[in-house]
């Protein structure tokens, strides 16, 4: 895992030319929206999406509740503020809400992060502890620690059941009860994360942002289910950004050989600038022909200051071009072209990109070897 720690100053223009993907459910029109007002295009597909207000969830919960209330756990552990909230408001509208409170002030309460922490603490909950790491299993790390034989715990899950951490503390003797305020599932159709899956496999995303570790599970089966799996995490790899929110969102991509980045703070905020500064920084391949200034930005060439929106085609050759430092030979540049892969086509490509640049002498032919580009080279790793 990558810690980055970002710039505090983000630009209207920072993701121009870019593309990024969201899987996110929650909170992802605030995501989409904040890159879009820097620039980026936007390809949401949400790989689950999230399940609270059902009759039948909520008749579940107010059961877990009931559980709960009965056994008085010696220890509580929230992992979500928004989880947190939710159980409160079904147990108050079931009428349970002073008993389930009562039970938590005589709980060792421990809250996982931040906001699970300010959720607590808004319920009038004052002696509550929380994980400097910001991770269930450091929060089952810590009734280990106390000695978990004996002890009965309650545990606020955040959407899917970690029964490695419920594991951990059942073999140490702890009695462990569960309530889960909301779930994930899985959405009615993949015809989105197919879509999302195929432009990471094909490099027609720039980034990819992940913001809970079940909906990088999500799409990494997805991926398995289409076939598609090694190409996915060959692109992630290499030269799709995978960007998540904090380590535990990370690590279902490190088991799989995936680095994703990460911002020192876990919010979606970091996460922003992360994403800014990681392309702005390493994706922007800025060069110089004589005079005349360009920049490739992601599917956008800007000349001199004038932006140039290039066909599929165009932008392939002009990558290919732009990121080899030696001549590219006719059989490489033909790779680009979907169809037509012959030497007229090639040619006629290439013409027509001459003419969208509009920069006298950037493309030289090299008899019998191929085409270069006749430029001075600065900045990122603009491949695909």
């Amino acid at each position: 895992m990558t810690t980055v720690e970002t710039a505090p100053e983000l630009r209207v223009d920072q993701l121009r030319g870019f593309r990024v993907g969201v899987t996110s459910d929650r909170r992802s029109e605030d995501l989409i929206a904040a890159l879009q007002r820097r620039g980026a295009q936007v390809l949401h597909a949400p790989a689950l999406r999230m399940t609270a207000n059902d009759h039948d969830h909520d008749d579940e919960l107010v059961a877990e509740t009931r559980a709960v209330i009965e056994a008085r756990p010696d220890v509580v552990l929230i992992t979500t503020g928004y989880g947190m909230r939710r159980w409160l408001e079904v147990a108050d509208a079931a009428g349970l809400g002073a008993a389930l409170t009562v039970v938590l002030e005589g709980a060792r309460v421990l809250a996982r992060g931040p906001k699970s922490l300010g959720a607590v603490r808004a319920a009038g909950l004052d002696d509550v502890d929380r994980s400097d790491s910001e991770t269930t299993s450091s929060l089952v790390d810590r009734i280990l620690d106390l000695g978990a034989a004996g002890l009965s715990v309650a545990v606020q899950q955040h959407g899917y059941t970690d029964e490695v951490q419920l594991d951990r503390l059942r073999r140490e003797g702890a009695s462990v009860l569960t309530v889960t305020p909301y779930r994930w599932v899985r959405p009615t159709s993949n015809e989105r994360l197919t879509k999302l899956i195929e432009a990471v496999c094909q490099r027609e995303l720039d980034a990819l942002t992940f913001t809970s570790a079940p909906a990088v599970n999500a799409v990494l089966d997805t991926a398995r289910q289409l076939g598609r799996f090694d190409d996915f995490r060959s692109a992630l790899r290499a030269d799709v950004l995978a960007a998540v929110v904090g380590p535990v969102t990370g690590a279902p991509l490190r088991e799989v050989g995936v680095e994703p980045v990460q911002p020192e703070r876990y919010r979606m905020g970091a996460l922003i600038r992360l994403v800014c500064d990681q392309l702005e920084q390493h994706r922007v391949l800025r060069l110089r022909s004589g005079e005349v200034r360009i920049e490739l930005r992601g599917r956008c060439v800007d000349v001199d200051g004038r932006s140039v929106l290039l066909g599929p085609h165009a932008l392939a050759l002009f990558r290919a071009l732009a990121t080899s430092d030696a001549v590219v030979s006719r059989q490489e540049l033909m790779r680009c072209l979907t169809d037509g892969r012959d030497d007229h086509a090639l040619e006629v490509a290439l013409s027509r990109l001459r003419r969208s640049l509009g920069v006298p002498g950037l493309i030289t032919t090299v008899v019998k070897r191929g085409y270069r580009l006749n430029v001075e080279r600065s900045g990122g790793d603009a491949r695909r």
